[in-house]
């Protein structure tokens, strides 16, 4: 690579961060014309589409989750389709599948694109379909492309799976195994919000009409911002301090907290402390920083682990979950 496309490139990825930066207030803006509170959860979402991975949204019903989705869609300028998962939901539901038509030679096989073939994928209640369509979705989520009719076909790029779950009605269900709740790079938590917030959203709900919301940036950004967030520095001591928190939470090894040992029956794998730091990263660029700093791990330790681990039966009966076991790993393992 020659001297004046390094130069090009380094202004490229100069103007993203300073467009990250000075677009947050602007997505802020945008959001708070449809979604009040859930700021947390708006982040953690946000780190996740930079981040380019994907996101598995916990959360009883009535709380917004869809049109939050629709909403950050609409400011990245990204299309959008919802799937509402259901038990007889079958693979080419999802994927597309090819039809029998009559060609200019005759009859032809066609395919018709399925939904999946967007920018930002709902997968709403995805725990309630079985696991081989619960499978299609996770060659998308995986390898950015799906397999039909005996060939792989690309997906439109950026592409992005928010999953949602409900996390209070589990009869009718098929819960997501280890191995694909792993591929979620975070796990985020939408709770009630406070008493002074519902009463803003009843009042203006009940007053207005829908109001749109207007793109801040376009899919080509999004790609760009994904690519300077892998090239944002992180000193050795942050990664190892992400390595560590991960694999504290592992029963049975050397290092491992005696509360580890007594709540936990299986604890975050490798991708683990991949998540943290590319999180960190995105989490940096969204704060206007270009660097990594520890509290970027701590922050999103929770929506990391908390869907990597698994809390024993005694654990359950102490009424201890997986973020309590997360928060206190937290205090416990030692910052740089």
């Amino acid at each position: 690579m020659d001297t004046d496309t390094t130069d090009n490139t380094h202004e490229q990825d100069r103007q993203a961060v300073e467009q990250i930066s000075a677009g947050r207030e602007k997505i802020e803006q945008e959001l708070g014309r449809v979604i009040i509170g859930q700021k947390d959860a708006v982040e953690e979402i946000l780190i996740t589409l930079f981040a380019g991975g994907n996101c598995l949204i916990t959360g009883v019903p009535g709380l917004a989750k869809t049109l939050m989705v629709r909403a950050i869609a609409g400011i990245f300028d990204l299309e959008f389709h919802r799937i509402q998962f259901t038990p007889d939901l079958m693979p080419a539901d999802i994927t597309g599948t090819e039809i029998l038509i009559d060609g200019e030679n005759g009859r032809e096989l066609q395919f018709v694109k399925g939904p999946v073939f967007t920018n930002v994928l709902l997968a709403d209640e995805i725990n309630r379909t079985p696991p081989k369509t619960q499978a299609a979705l996770l060659e998308a989520m995986q390898e950015k492309q799906v397999s039909v009719g005996g060939s792989s076909r690309d997906l439109p790029k950026p592409f992005f799976v928010l999953a949602t779950q409900n996390p209070i009605e589990m009869e009718g269900t098929y819960p997501l195994p280890e191995a694909q709740l792993d591929r979620f790079l975070l796990n985020v938590f939408i709770d009630y919000l406070p008493e002074e917030d519902e009463v803003k959203v009843v009042s203006e709900t009940t007053s207005r009409t829908d109001t749109q919301t207007s793109p801040v940036f376009k899919a080509e950004d999004v790609l760009r911002i994904q690519s300077v967030v892998r090239k944002v520095p992180v000193a050795d001591s942050v990664v190892r301090y992400a390595v560590r928190l991960a694999a504290s939470s592992r029963p049975g090894q050397p290092n491992t907290p005696d509360f580890v040992n007594e709540w936990i029956n299986w604890g975050a794998g490798l991708r683990a402390g991949q998540a943290l730091v590319l999180g960190a990263k995105a989490r940096a660029l969204l704060q206007g920083r270009s660097h990594v700093t520890p509290d970027d791990v701590k922050a999103l330790a929770v929506p990391v682990l908390r869907h990597r681990i698994l809390p024993n039966f005694k654990a359950e009966a102490e009424g201890v979950d997986a973020d309590q076991v997360i928060r206190k790993l937290v205090e416990t393992v030692p910052v740089p």
